[in-house]
């Protein structure tokens, strides 16, 4: 995705839903946090690929694994937070959940952008990029906008519901 807040539709349709199962702000936080790493390449002109090794499966899952953890460990200062934001249900998840979401999160986010860029190497060390198809660009864009409308959509519901 150009703009990582495309990302924010799948990871409301999606995690909004499933929040019973699992830890829905770690699921947001993890369908953008992948994107740091162009972020960080731009900010500061590093000579770094765009999406390096964030952008491959087995980099998403590890800092899927570290973001679900730390999200755990976070979870007794941010509880009231997220269920304010009717971003969790007033059951308690375990550690599990918060990995599922972490991971997953993650790695939906690099199986977004490799159609949308040679660059990206998902598979690495394989130094190629099977699931580059340019041609689904258009699908992917609008697919994000219309799962985020969904999702906004879900998100006002919950908050009517829950008030």
């Amino acid at each position: 995705m150009p703009f990582t807040p495309l990302h924010l539709g799948p990871a409301l349709a999606i995690g909004l839903p499933l929040r019973k199962h699992i830890h829905t702000p770690t699921f947001i936080i993890a369908n953008i946090i992948v994107d740091i790493e162009p972020l960080i390449t731009l900010i500061f002109n590093l000579n770094y690929p765009l999406h390096g090794y964030l952008h491959t499966l087995m980099g998403a899952f590890i800092i899927g694994l570290i973001l679900g953890y730390l999200m755990h460990l976070l979870e007794r200062v941010l509880s009231l937070l997220w269920k304010k934001l009717h971003l969790v249900c007033k059951t308690s998840l375990n550690l599990k959940a918060f990995i599922i979401a972490g991971t997953s999160g993650t790695i939906l986010h690099v199986l977004m952008d490799s159609p949308l860029y040679y660059d990206i190497k998902p598979l690495y060390p394989i130094p190629i990029n099977p699931f580059y198809n340019p041609r689904l660009t258009v699908i992917i864009y609008e697919t994000c906008i219309f799962m985020g409308i969904l999702g906004l959509l879900y998100y006002f519901y919950l908050i009517i519901k829950g008030s």
